[in-house]
């Protein structure tokens, strides 16, 4: 059991996740004591000894005299404090230092538009956030490629599209998605999609007069539709959205299992231009496993139809640090997987949620054996094999919980990027997302109060999401409807009802 004290909020986030990252294994609790005579302290014990103190980290103390005053130096400070004292404790590093959100590359994204070079920002990168020398240059990289898919966007006048299909052909045990299996929710289907579809009417009325730039259509997993419904869902789509000038329509096709000629000639038809198989391991022991109900050569079956029906792109996912494998089952998994020869490769770092069957098991004390040496190694030989396929790298993210502190890495022939995986993560345009759960982000030109804060501090992104629940997604659909957003007129005001909310002039 590990403790984590702040005397103020505004330090706990970084610290709890920095102390879980360096001990992913252990359970962390946080807490806030206004009167504590540390900024951060960190108390060690094990299970069961009553809170018997075994060891101690402290930070600072109110009296520290280098302290600095204004609030982010003084976050960051502490941050190096702490992140070094729990490396010396630990006897390891992190790859990507005090960095503990998901964006790291906005960092160097920032820093490139204001006109850094890469010898300049490198040694900087790693002197500011003690991140290692080659995650400083693989952050410069992929900076570089995003800004020049990007530059190709209109922010202004374009967007970008979501359609959430939130079921699955099983739930695999790692997953948090809100996505439920098919079998479950086979009598709503039908009901789920007449809803879609409203949502998606409402969506390209409102946007009459933007572009979409990108099309993206994920879940869960899109082709537990059948052929009929997957034409039906399309077609409203090509009904309704304007698809001269869009750059890309990305479909996860997703699962192996779910997969049939029939289904991938509709994507087809429809012009469809970028899809996903995504076997997440090429190992049948780890499939069966993690829940996914298919086989391996269901995966070589899937692609080899692809290619055949004429898709040009597609993309597959591999997980590093699945429950039993090794780097000698990541090092048969990249084989095979270079063997088929996609266009794109996602190398995911594992990542446990609360949500996840996975992640209830281990807080059950069926505890994951997560070895970070050879996650490590894995997410190396990836990045290696991936270059050795004529894929480099394009976009990168991390997620809460991810297995020994790595990070999510897509790779891409030159010309084959998935352009809507760089707008998510970079947030310069406005995604506008349909369907259970589908969280729509509005990028403003100007910033506003951010409605959910409670300091009143302002932001250029807002956020809005659906409704999780399939079932009140499908009786709620009108509510959804009727969240307009600023993006659609691109004037706005400010009214208190409930809760402060962002409305636009069109909609009152």
């Amino acid at each position: 059991m590990i403790r984590v004290i702040c005397n103020q909020e505004t330090f706990v986030y970084n610290a709890y996740h920095m102390v879980k990252a360096f001990y992913p294994s252990e359970t962390v609790a946080s807490s806030v004591d206004e009167k504590a005579s540390n900024y951060v302290t960190v108390e060690f014990a094990e299970d069961g000894t009553d809170g018997q103190k075994e060891a101690m980290i402290e930070i600072a103390d109110r009296q520290t005299n280098d302290m600095p005053a204004e609030k982010s130096a003084m976050k960051k400070y502490l941050d190096r404090m702490l992140y070094k004292k729990l490396s010396e404790q630990s006897g390891r590093t992190l790859a990507w230092g005090i960095l503990m959100g998901v964006r790291p590359t906005k960092i160097a994204m920032r820093k490139l538009e204001e006109g850094m070079t890469q010898e300049t920002f490198v040694p900087w990168f790693q002197k500011e956030n003690l991140v290692s020398e080659e995650k400083a240059h693989l952050a410069w990289q992929i900076a570089g490629r995003e800004k020049k898919l990007l530059d190709q966007l209109d922010y202004e006048n374009g967007y970008s599209l979501y359609v959430g299909i939130p079921f699955c052909p099983t739930v695999c045990s790692y997953c948090s998605f809100s996505s439920g299996a098919l079998g479950d929710w086979e009598h709503r289907v039908e009901d789920y999609l007449a809803a879609l579809m409203k949502e998606l009417e409402a969506i390209a009325k409102m946007s009459e007069g933007r572009k979409a730039d990108t099309i993206y259509m994920g879940g869960g997993t899109p082709t537990t539709l059948n052929a009929d419904q997957l034409d039906r869902l399309l077609t409203c789509i090509d009904r309704h959205f304007v698809r001269e000038g869009l750059l890309e329509f990305t479909v996860e096709a997703g699962r192996p299992d779910s997969i049939t000629k029939e289904k991938l000639q509709v994507l087809r038809n429809h012009g469809i231009n970028r899809i996903s198989i995504n076997p997440q391991s090429m190992q049948q022991k780890t499939l069966d496993t993690i829940g996914r109900k298919h086989t391996v050569e269901q995966v070589y079956e899937a692609f080899h139809m692809a290619r055949k029906l004429g898709f040009d792109n597609i993309n597959m996912d591999i997980i590093a640090g699945l429950p039993g494998e090794t780097p000698e089952d990541m090092e048969d998994t990249l084989r095979q997987i270079a063997l088929l020869g996609p266009d794109n490769l996602t190398v995911h770092s594992l990542a446990i949620k609360r949500a996840a069957k996975m992640g209830q098991e281990e807080r059950e004390g069926k505890r994951l054996t997560i070895i970070q040496d050879e996650i490590g190694t894995m997410v190396e030989m990836a990045g290696n094999k991936a270059r050795q396929m004529g894929l480099f790298p394009y976009y990168l993210y991390r997620q809460k919980n991810i297995a020994g502190n790595f990070e999510n890495v897509g790779y891409a022939k030159v010309d084959k990027a998935g352009i809507y995986n760089i707008l998510i993560m970079e947030e310069k345009q406005s995604i506008i997302a349909a369907g259970a759960g589908a969280s729509t982000k509005i990028v403003l030109k100007e910033p506003v109060i951010n409605p959910e804060s409670k300091k009143k501090k302002k932001t250029s992104l807002i956020r809005q999401e659906n409704v999780k629940a399939i079932d009140a997604y499908i009786s709620r659909v009108d509510e959804m409807i009727e969240r307009c957003t600023v993006w659609v007129h691109g004037q706005h005001r400010k009214r208190q009802t409930d809760q402060l909310r962002i409305y636009c002039t069109y909609c009152r």
